[in-house]
């Protein structure tokens, strides 16, 4: 028997045991292996659906805030075009009357242009936050699920409350 040429024996033991491995982990390792990545794959395009829908809210808020703006600005005009023909036709005293109503007009209407503007950039900021939490909480839960993030997350908590004990 040669150094580099195995006995018959030694090769029948050898592809028996490996057949007997390779059918174990046929039958039991894989499809336990299969079945968890095709989870973490549904859960991250289930992810991927909810961030695009996220972005499509929030491009729909921008462009309602866009049209609400811009219908404020052509009320500001034809308040201003309205109030202008008026002051041309009436006598000086009616003038001064339509300028101060003009200026209260336009008063209102850039009130309420700001309170638009407000509103939408609330609501804007509240979609942000919202969006920002939600993110912040599925990048928490990943980082959770590996075990060595929930390590070094644990170990940053508890060296931030011995900082804050000191």
């Amino acid at each position: 028997m040669s150094l580099l040429t195995p006995d018959t024996g030694l090769l029948f033991w050898m592809t028996l045991s490996f057949g007997i491995v390779v059918f174990i982990l046929v039958k039991y390792g894989f499809p336990v292996i299969l079945k968890m990545v095709d989870e973490r794959k549904a859960y991250i395009e289930e992810s991927l659906q909810m961030a695009e829908k996220a972005r499509e809210e929030l491009e729909s808020v921008r462009k309602e805030s866009t049209f609400i703006i811009e219908k404020a600005h052509k009320e500001q005009m034809r308040i201003l075009q309205n109030a202008s023909k008026a002051g041309e036709v009436l006598i000086s005293e009616a003038q001064a009357q339509a300028k101060a109503e003009a200026a209260d007009l336009i008063e209102d209407a850039r009130k309420q242009i700001r309170s638009e503007k407000e509103d939408a950039l609330r609501n804007i900021r509240q979609s942000v936050a919202l969006l920002s939490v939600d993110i912040a909480e599925k990048l928490l839960r990943n980082r959770l699920d590996i075990k060595d993030g929930q390590d070094e997350m644990i170990n940053r908590l508890l060296d931030d409350i011995h900082i804050h004990k000191s």
